[in-house]
């Protein structure tokens, strides 16, 4: 599959994942306010109503309180409810001993005046109604007015209007601890629950007490619940699992790319080995072959110069050939972590010099130099001689490699104590490493690309040896490079038992 269609497809995927992801969090987001705004309202009436009660209450206990029977007042006098006061009916009227026509007479004369006479008591009755009715309102604001006068603190029946509160927010659906403070108009505080908590008061409802009563004369509640967030987010508590699976789905997601990755990178890096590899072995091969061939020449074989070159050429390559290949087993063997080490008492500062003048003639012969400024006073570590004498040799064969083809190579090798270690660098003045490679030098198969350049010849597995080595003797490597001016290489092994106590950091 081509690298851009990979590309598309995991686009594509990480974008699904990713929107997915953020419409299951718009969602809950959009629940939380939804639930939000329905408790507010659910509070607001249940405060409406605790507080609608209190002022029903108090109405009612002023009334039982002020009204007696004493005060009730008949509506009729005694006088107008006698029987002579009352209008007589027309079977009255006729039941009486008068001639008929005179009782006809006096009956239309009793009825015009028994019209009249009702008219206007219904009309005295009327005015008497109206009057006792506003004497009965003002007797009733009097008595209202009297219970509103009163102070706020002898008004309100706190244990009341906070099982009042209660009891409506139960009835709405709404059972979380809720805290209540009261206040006069002025906000000045005339009661605070026992159990008032800071802690949620940013979110605070609030009611005005009395509302209806002069303004002085009236209060505020105010209510806020210390485990709101908690009781909003219960309501989509069911959504938690499915944002928490769609994030490790990403997670995983984003792991498989990256190892998917990782792995087409290492398998690059592989056959970009067994490609150096195949082409480095065809050279010692072709060498040993040619010369082979060349002895079987009678002609060359009586030339006992000719002859002893050409042996000197088949020990040389044959010794190549076995440094590659011994290269390749002993990274095989520390990635099995089979690999043995042979450790003992050794002068490092021996092998450095040792390694040193190994490389002289290649360094001169770019008309360089090597300088060694041997500042370690404590030169003893327990090592394997072999294995730390190939990482110094690797990383000045490195230095050599990738020097600057436009000047003499200058290696400075110094050494030194410090933290019980001693201190190994290797400085040059070649090309130098980009910042983006430092970090993968160390890695297995990771060779830089040089450009044009072919002539740089490699496993990429120099570099890895070195740190496995290090890590192996309880040491570190490190390296600091700027790109065009050079590199240092930092080589740290610990001392002798014996020596540590002694050293001194430099």
């Amino acid at each position: 599959m081509k690298k851009r269609t990979i590309s598309i497809i995991i686009t594509i995927m990480g974008l699904s994942f990713v929107a997915l992801l953020l419409l299951q969090i718009r969602y809950i987001d959009e629940m939380v306010e939804m639930k939000h705004e329905q408790f507010d309202e659910l509070v607001n009436r249940s405060l409406y109503v605790a507080c609608h009660r209190l002022e029903l209450n108090e109405t009612l206990h002023a009334l039982e309180n002020d009204a007696t029977p004493d005060t009730r007042t008949p509506i009729f006098a005694d006088n107008d409810t006698s029987e002579a006061a009352l209008p007589l009916t027309p079977f009255q009227i006729h039941s009486q001993n008068t001639p008929p026509a005179q009782a006809s007479k006096g009956l239309i004369l009793r009825r015009a005046q028994t019209y009249d006479d009702v008219m206007r008591r219904q009309q005295q009755f009327r005015n008497r109604y109206i009057y006792q009715k506003a004497l009965l309102d003002e007797v009733i604001i009097n008595m209202l007015y009297a219970a509103s006068s009163e102070p706020l603190e002898t008004r309100l029946n706190i244990a009341t209007l906070e099982q009042n509160v209660r009891t409506e927010l139960h009835n709405n659906g709404i059972d979380i601890p809720f805290h209540i403070t009261i206040t006069r108009q002025d906000n000045r505080e005339i009661y605070r629950c026992a159990d008032y908590d800071e802690e949620g008061s940013e979110q605070t409802y609030s009611r005005v007490i009395f509302q209806n009563d002069p303004e002085t004369n009236t209060g505020q509640i105010h209510i806020h619940f210390p485990t709101l967030s908690k009781y909003l987010f219960s309501s989509v508590s069911f959504m938690i699992p499915a944002v928490i699976f769609t994030f490790i789905l990403l997670l995983v997601f984003v792991f498989t790319i990256a190892a998917l990755f990782r792995q087409k990178r290492y398998n690059e890096m592989k056959n970009d080995f067994v490609s150096n590899m195949t082409h480095e072995l065809k050279t010692p091969i072709s060498s040993i072959s040619l010369a082979a061939q060349m002895l079987n020449d009678g002609a060359v074989s009586k030339n006992e110069k000719m002859t002893q070159h050409l042996g000197n050429v088949i020990n040389e390559e044959t010794r190549r050939l076995r440094l590659l290949v011994d290269t390749v087993l002993q990274m095989s063997m520390f990635d099995r972590k089979d690999a043995v080490l042979k450790k003992k008492d050794t002068d490092i500062a021996e092998i450095v010099h040792h390694v040193a003048h190994a490389f002289q003639l290649r360094v001169e012969h770019t008309q360089g130099n090597i300088h060694i400024d041997n500042e370690a006073t404590h030169t003893h570590i327990i090592a394997d001689e072999m294995h730390i004498t190939n990482a110094i040799n690797n990383i000045v064969d490195n230095s050599i490699k990738y020097r600057d083809p436009q000047r003499p190579l200058h290696l400075r090798i110094r050494t030194w104590n410090e933290n019980n270690c001693f201190a190994i660098s290797i400085s040059d003045n070649g090309m130098g490493i980009k910042k983006e490679h430092l970090k993968k030098i160390f890695d297995k198969f990771y060779r830089i690309h040089t450009g044009n350049r072919h002539d740089i010849k490699g496993f990429g597995l120099g570099l890895a040896y070195v740190r496995n080595v290090a890590t192996l003797h309880g040491g570190s490597i490190s390296v600091e490079s700027e790109y065009g001016k050079g590199t240092t290489f930092t080589l740290m092994l610990p001392l002798c038992q014996t020596q540590q106590s002694t050293t001194t950091n430099n």
